[in-house]
């Protein structure tokens, strides 16, 4: 078994993208990774639903080996196996969040041969991770021009604190290579505002809002209305800007007790307007998020980002461990440049 690699779950922002990250990239270089002090800088650390859920996701799609995976558990050992492409069914039990099980499992199956169609079961629209019409909309298309072929088809939202969403994706062969964003201009904003167990008029004032705010940008602009049933009542709102270069760029902000449609519609257009009025390539999300893709392809990526941050910065400090070049220009708060060069 090759030598086990070391990381320190409470380094950086010391929350579980330390655990997704480096679980993910075992997966797809071979390489054990054991990570102690999980998730050490929250207040309720250690392994939970969530995370479990995305470690057996991963070990399935690899064929590997977990020690420790257990619920409250401060350390965990994952070596990793061949990765198979499957259809399967994951489920959270709890509204725990399926858009960072998807961050978990896409750069594996990215690397894959062959096509899956994996179920995931749990929360879609839930505090303190992307929402899955991000995932689906901005995550994806911006992955697409890298080669990955993969669908985000929502079934049924869920929210906090029953979940009970379900989310199907779906990814076919792909040759995912490196990417560097050419100058380019935005040419439309679209988005979906939804609302889940509340009358209509919440989705459509949130969308409203937006719409109001994003007016300046002088964009054809397309808001869809989603209204639904489910376990937990919720909101949300994702707002894109899609550019002449095929990228995007995106904004979201969700309901909650006491918060104002208007006010949820305001936060996501205001998120977008930053990103797009700075001039970067990707919104913070989307440049957290995109290391992890870029440090499994084929070439070299660059890009620009509309704000650093200390979670992009943590994620850059995994991948290092894990082997592969990168860096970030650019101080917390302020826009930056990522500069990925995968080893392999």
């Amino acid at each position: 078994m090759p030598s086990v690699i070391e990381i320190d779950g409470s380094m950086g922002e010391g929350g579980g993208q330390i655990l997704r990250t480096a679980v993910s990239l075992s997966a797809v270089i071979g390489v054990p990774v054991r990570i102690r002090n999980i998730r050490a800088k929250r207040n309720n650390p250690g392994l939970r639903m969530q995370h479990i859920t995305a470690i057996s996701a991963a070990a399935k799609l690899s064929s590997a080996e977990v020690i420790g995976m257990r619920e409250g558990s401060m350390e965990v050992t994952f070596i990793p196996g061949k990765i198979v492409c499957s259809n399967q069914v994951f489920d959270v039990g709890t509204a725990g969040s399926i858009s960072l099980i998807i961050q978990t499992i896409m750069p594996i199956l990215m690397s894959a041969g062959c096509g899956s169609i994996i179920e995931l079961r749990g929360g879609t629209d839930v505090p303190m991770a992307p929402p899955i019409d991000y995932m689906a909309n901005v995550v994806v298309p911006n992955l697409e021009l890298m080669g990955m072929k993969a669908m985000i088809t929502t079934k049924k939202r869920g929210h906090y604190p029953r979940g009970g969403g379900s989310v199907v994706l779906e990814t076919r062969p792909s040759n995912v290579h490196g990417i560097s964003f050419r100058e380019s201009r935005p040419i439309k904003v679209e988005g979906i505002s939804h609302a889940t167990n509340l009358p209509s008029h919440v989705a459509t004032r949130q969308a409203a809002a937006a719409r109001n705010k994003l007016m300046r940008l002088g964009l054809p602009i397309d808001i869809r209305i989603d209204v639904g049933a489910g376990l937990s009542p919720g909101s949300g709102i994702v707002v894109w800007g899609s550019f002449d270069d095929g990228h995007r760029v995106g904004g979201d902000a969700l309901g909650e007790l006491g918060k104002p449609a208007e006010v949820v519609g305001s936060e996501a257009a205001d998120k977008l307007l930053r990103s797009i009025l700075s001039g970067a390539d990707l919104d913070p999300n989307m440049g957290d998020m995109m290391v992890t893709y870029a440090a499994v392809a084929s070439e070299p990526t660059r890009y620009t980002v509309s704000q650093v941050t200390q979670h992009l910065l943590t994620n850059v400090r995994v991948i290092k461990l894990m082997g592969i070049n990168a860096e970030v220009k650019g101080e917390v708060g302020g826009r930056g440049e990522v500069i990925v060069e995968p080893t392999r």
